[in-house]
């Protein structure tokens, strides 16, 4: 696309004024509009940035025929009808996580975008930071050798949703990087929680996904704890790495430490497990704004026609594990065979493919 690609964001409320904020900062794009159906969150963007336009109406962003691609931050309620008609208005979309409220939606967005040769991406942000960028090569390099599992905790007090359960708010951030890392789906999914504050809407879980191999992943997500936490432990037989997102700067620790069981023996006396007690060390991360990268990438996209790191694709994935979940929920934790079906038999998980395979400007991702 020769000329400057113009973008325009839909929804500035909680997330909204960030994508406005890296869009405007970009020179690769021009960010020309913006839309909320509140007046005084769209003068206070305009005090910011007097050079957009705002408008209450989503449909003036859609059919302007200058906008070229559209973010859309809104609550996951609306996702669905405004990426649809952003789609079918022939405009590259990139969605705030979790891309819809169900697969079959999902499905539907993925559709028209490969009918319409346009981008469709899913806003999964954390999958574009450093931290876990550098993950991934360590992964990749097999320092920490192969993955046994991986922990994950997400907690918080509120911010308190009336649509969506702790699952579907914040647990598709690490179900996310757990995918990204393990390069597959999980094989099963299972989940417990509770609704302690507002009937019907958990606010406690505990998400458990087992996979090929032995590996599983644990994600505890709540809005009921009185500390902040964003913390992940990923085991592996040689070494294990704790990464903790709300340090500001040594977000990521690597400890020198494993057990190791004896390949025989003949008598309880001789049977000993061996401890392995190393170093810990922190690598050196440069730090860039993860949203900044998304946002780039987003564009680079467009221009270059390649398909998203976080592609519709890895949305309708996203979605249709938080459906397990919420499934097994009903069923009080229940476990649901994720495996996926066609006519000749079952589709084993995706194959492994790079977890650092795409440009992103100067940077990969």
């Amino acid at each position: 696309m020769s000329s400057p690609i113009n973008v325009g964001v839909i929804g500035c409320g909680y997330w909204g004024p960030n994508l406005v904020r890296n869009f405007k900062a970009l020179t690769s794009c021009r960010l020309k509009a913006i839309c909320d159906v509140n007046e005084s969150r769209l003068r206070h963007l305009r005090t910011l940035y007097s050079d957009i336009d705002a408008h209450t109406d989503a449909a003036t962003l859609i059919n302007d025929p200058e906008v070229h691609a559209l973010a859309i931050a809104t609550p996951v309620a609306y996702h669905y009808n405004l990426a649809k008609a952003s789609l079918l208005a022939g405009k590259h979309t990139l969605v705030e996580k979790p891309l819809a409220a169900s697969s079959a939606e999902c499905e539907e967005l993925i559709e028209i975008a490969d009918e319409k040769g346009v981008v469709l991406m899913s806003g999964h942000t954390f999958l574009y930071s450093s931290s876990v960028r550098k993950i991934c090569d360590i992964i990749n390099a097999g320092d920490i050798g192969d993955i046994r599992y991986i922990n994950a905790r997400r907690l918080n007090l509120g911010l308190f949703q009336k649509d969506i359960n702790v699952v579907w708010d914040l647990a598709p951030h690490d179900i996310s990087i757990i995918l990204h890392i393990l390069g597959e789906l999980p094989l099963t999914v299972n989940c417990q929680g509770n609704a302690h504050v507002t009937s019907g809407v958990e606010d406690v879980t505990n998400l458990s996904l087992s996979f090929r191999n032995k590996k599983f992943a644990t994600i505890q997500s709540s809005w009921l704890e009185p500390r902040k936490v964003r913390e992940m432990t990923i085991v592996g037989t040689r070494r294990m790495i704790v990464y903790d997102d709300l340090q500001p700067l040594e977000k990521i620790r690597i400890y020198d430490v494993r057990v190791d069981r004896p390949p025989h023996y003949d008598t309880f006396a001789e049977f000993h497990y061996s401890y392995h007690y190393g170093d810990s060390y922190i690598p050196h991360i440069q730090q860039e704004e993860p949203l900044k990268v998304e946002c780039q990438h987003f564009i680079d996209c467009i221009e270059s026609g390649m398909e998203p790191t976080t592609s519709g694709r890895a949305g309708l994935e996203l979605v249709t594990i938080l459906e397990a979940a919420t499934a097994s929920l009903k069923a009080n934790g229940a476990p649901l065979n994720f495996l996926r079906k066609r006519d000749d038999g079952v589709v084993p998980p995706r194959p492994r493919q790079s977890r650092g395979a795409v440009q992103v400007g100067p940077l990969a991702v």
